[in-house]
């Protein structure tokens, strides 16, 4: 019997599939990305509203970006991801914003808020509202800010935090985001591939 349940055992850990990585509970580094399409977004620039899809970008390297205007950590960060961004202009690199939060703040976080966030701070990605959720959800996103890199394949190969002082940029030793990036420009391995994302919990539409 114990020889049986050994056995039992064993046979269930090689037949567990390898899902969700250590702080992520949905995906893990290594997996595709989810399909991320149709969602509603303000330009780079400011200038007009569009579609984001996934598909379309053609970089070596797409960062998915999970934002809310309303958050404090965002709004510590968002000066440093505007000095990443610009540092990788005219390089294979995509940055895409995309807000999962709560529907009901759309005077804070929907597209005519976005535009305008682009516009004051000259937010320069492209940024989207995921109003139902279900791309922050496929992604397993759930906090803001919290970032993805994709490699040429769309595979993800960083996700978590911009750095490791969110709210102090003073006292920041590792950014890991920049980090991720400049690896896979270089053809090289993302030498840390996960962290816990710091910041505000994405509220989630209640369905």
């Amino acid at each position: 019997m114990r020889q049986w349940m050994l056995s039992f055992a064993a046979l269930a850990l090689v037949a567990a599939p390898a899902l969700a990585g250590k702080y992520n509970k949905v995906i893990s580094v290594g997996e595709k990305a989810p399909a991320t399409t149709a969602i509603p977004a303000v330009s780079a620039d400011g200038t007009k509203e569009m579609s984001l899809n996934l598909a379309d970008a053609k970089e070596d390297v797409v960062v998915v970006a999970f934002l809310a205007n309303h958050c404090p950590a965002v709004q510590a960060t968002e000066d440093r991801l505007f000095d990443i961004v610009k540092s990788y202009k005219g390089k294979s690199v995509k940055f895409i914003g995309v807000c999962s939060s709560n529907s009901e703040m759309k005077d804070v976080d929907g597209i005519n808020a976005i535009k305008t966030k682009i516009n004051e701070k000259k937010y320069n990605i492209a940024y989207g509202v995921d109003e139902e959720g279900k791309i922050g959800k496929a992604f397993g996103a759930v906090k803001t800010p919290e970032f993805f890199v994709l490699d040429k394949t769309r595979a993800i190969r960083y996700t978590g935090s911009l750095d490791d002082s969110v709210m102090d940029e003073s006292k920041v030793t590792k950014t890991y985001l920049k980090s991720a990036i400049d690896a896979l420009l270089a053809n090289e391995t993302v030498e840390v591939t996960e962290t816990r994302a710091a910041g505000c919990g994405i509220m989630y539409k209640s369905n």
